[in-house]
């Protein structure tokens, strides 16, 4: 959360000619509720299985740039799902600015706490060994341009890979 993905997946959609899907807005249209609803009244748990069930089978299969919660890839065999649906970034950015950027939210509901900023490190460092499995991880630019720049050039790079990959194959 805070790290720009949905500024940057927008952009970045936009870069590639792809549709934008933010996952936790295709959640909340699905089950006409906000993600702080769901957390109020079916827990952490039940919000993770629906994170589940739009990876698995809630978006198209290409041509589009899904921005997933923080959270998501952090139960077991998520990175990995995540990783086979196509090319994973994992933003980065330092918990002070992520702080800055979330802290006029009240919808963040993990951040709900006498102290966010702790919250916020805990959280990345629980985090942290499931992004590094979920794909290619990348520190975020101020500039959000430069930051789309640079996972053009992930994107390029892997789908060339691919392409080398089945041609010897065959």
């Amino acid at each position: 959360m805070g790290t720009g993905k949905t500024s940057v997946g927008k952009k970045l959609a936009q870069a590639l000619n792809f549709k934008f899907l933010d996952s936790d807005e295709e959640i909340e249209k699905k089950y006409s509720m906000s993600i702080k609803d769901i957390f109020e009244r079916f827990g952490e748990e039940k919000f993770r299985e629906m994170e589940r069930e739009f990876i698995e089978s809630g978006h198209p299969d290409e041509g589009c740039v899904i921005s997933c919660g923080g959270g998501l890839a952090c139960r077991q065999g998520m990175p990995e799902l995540v990783k086979s649906k196509g090319v994973s970034i994992v933003l980065f950015t330092p918990p002070e600015v992520i702080l800055e950027r979330v802290s006029k939210n009240d919808k963040r509901p993990l951040l709900n706490t006498p102290n966010p900023l702790e919250r916020i490190k805990t959280l990345l460092k629980e985090r942290h060994p499931y992004y590094m499995k979920s794909g290619v991880a990348i520190a975020t630019d101020p500039e959000i341009s430069e930051t789309v720049k640079h996972i053009v050039r992930i994107y390029k790079n892997r789908i060339s890979e691919k392409r080398r990959r089945f041609k010897r194959r065959k």
